[in-house]
């Protein structure tokens, strides 16, 4: 009994230790895309104020990242709302065009307090982007946006993401703003973990 207390106390300590180092790790860790890169998996929502004030930081960082990392972008979706507009993402992606908007959908619905949940709404941000309609709907009620979505519903428990903005390095590591103790942080964490995973491959 008092081995199987000692270890549960160290296993508690050391979960501390990870969170200190301001990450948690994925259990079980999940596969990669490409096992020749690391990969770095942000899970937002355009509705997040968070999100939004992460992004800047993430753009910031796409600009420098290290050429042996691939990121990629994840709408989280823990609601028929978050559903809609990770759909929108999804369509944009299948367009060709997510990075041009990207920051546009950010805009819309955090500045401008656009819901952009209905196809019709939809169909006017993606013309307004230079988009003819026909297009959009048929990217938006395409077979590959399905399929986008259903994997996305998934997703998020898979990595054992609980909110957002949340990023998952190589699969193994969680990092938050609250692991991190500052959405600031959070970049320098995955840095720190990129760094990790380089050298141990």
């Amino acid at each position: 009994m008092l081995k199987k207390i000692a270890f549960l106390a160290l296993f508690c300590i050391t979960g501390l230790a990870r969170a200190e180092g301001g990450y948690e790790t994925v259990s079980p860790a999940q596969p990669v895309q490409n096992p020749d890169k690391i990969e770095v998996i942000e899970f937002f929502w355009y509705g997040c104020p968070h999100c939004y004030s992460l992004e800047p930081s993430m753009v910031a960082w796409l600009k420098t990242k290290p050429a042996n990392v691939e990121f990629i972008r994840q709408p989280a979706v823990f609601s028929d709302l978050w559903g809609k507009h990770a759909k929108a993402f999804f369509t944009a992606e299948a367009l060709g065009i997510g990075e041009k908007v990207h920051a546009d959908f950010f805009n819309v619905i955090q500045n401008k307090r656009q819901k952009l949940t209905s196809e019709d709404e939809l169909a006017k941000f993606f013309a307004d982007h230079g988009v003819k309609d026909a297009d959009f709907r048929a990217a938006y009620n395409s077979f590959m946006v399905d399929a986008k979505m259903r994997q996305a519903e998934t997703m998020a428990a898979r990595y054992g993401i609980t909110g957002v903005p949340a990023i998952i390095v190589n699969g193994k590591y969680r990092v938050t703003a609250s692991t991190a103790k500052s959405q600031e942080n959070m970049i320098a964490v995955t840095n720190q973990l990129i760094q990790q995973e380089a050298q141990a491959k």
